[in-house]
């Protein structure tokens, strides 16, 4: 593991196009949950995964009730960038960062520093809203605002139809605008550095093959084995630690 962490510090230190790939261990450091970790929310209450689930949160109004109740509450509200997040700041001043594609809704990212036109949000973010009828989209302020004055299940104020977080659920597509930007960094990275993921949501997650197939070095650090380790140096442990010396930041 210590040579892994010596052999990936120095392969990030000659790339000069660094794609990042970043999942939810990132935030975790930040007070945010990661889903499938070992404490992880929905390793703890599998049945949360309801919540995320686009088919249920359409047709039952009970998982739609719960869930902005729980967006009351959400810890993305509170939530302060980390030294993973500031790392990776430093790696974009230092001219190697193209791209930072992060599965993660809570814009960590952005209020640590990071551009946000390099910042590609592949699976949306919380802080917006989108309605499923009309696809009119607001602030999720607004709408929590609603719930705050009593509104249960706010609907759309356009159509009247159902409003969601502007974030991506189980069985929902990827904007392929989205998809295809992140597409384009990771074939043409000359190293991609996926941290914080578990590497098993496509298409996200199929990004590093991508990567690796068009010849990129792939580096991954996480908390625990990915399905892509074999294609990559991996790295263990906790990413506010890890990360601040893979990219030298520390």
């Amino acid at each position: 593991m210590a040579d892994d962490r010596v052999a990936a510090r120095e392969r990030l230190a000659a790339a000069r196009r660094v794609t990042v790939l970043s999942g939810a261990g990132v935030s975790t450091d930040s007070g945010i949950p990661d889903f499938r970790g070992p404490s992880g929310t929905w390793t703890l209450n599998p049945a949360d995964q309801r919540l995320a689930t686009l088919s249920a949160y359409r047709d039952d109004p009970g998982v739609r009730r719960e869930s902005w109740r729980r967006r009351l509450a959400h810890p993305a509200w509170t939530a302060r960038p980390n030294a993973a997040h500031h790392a990776l700041v430093a790696l974009e001043r230092d001219g190697r960062l193209q791209a930072l594609l992060t599965q993660n809704i809570d814009e960590l990212h952005q209020r640590a520093g990071n551009d946000p036109a390099r910042v590609i949000e592949l699976h949306g973010t919380v802080y917006g809203t989108e309605c499923l009828g009309c696809g009119c989209r607001g602030r999720m302020a607004d709408a929590l605002d609603r719930v705050r004055a009593g509104e249960v299940d706010p609907p759309c104020p356009r159509c009247g139809g159902i409003l969601k977080s502007a974030t991506i659920s189980f069985g929902q597509a990827l904007d392929p605008d989205v998809l295809t930007r992140a597409r384009e960094a990771a074939e043409t990275a000359d190293l991609l550095l996926a941290v914080g993921s578990s590497l098993t949501v496509h298409p996200a997650a199929g990004l590093v093959g991508l990567a690796a197939r068009a010849g990129a070095d792939v580096v991954i650090a996480n908390a625990e084995p990915t399905p892509y380790d074999e294609l990559a140096l991996a790295v263990r442990g906790r990413l506010a630690e890890v990360l601040p010396e893979l990219v030298g930041s520390d």
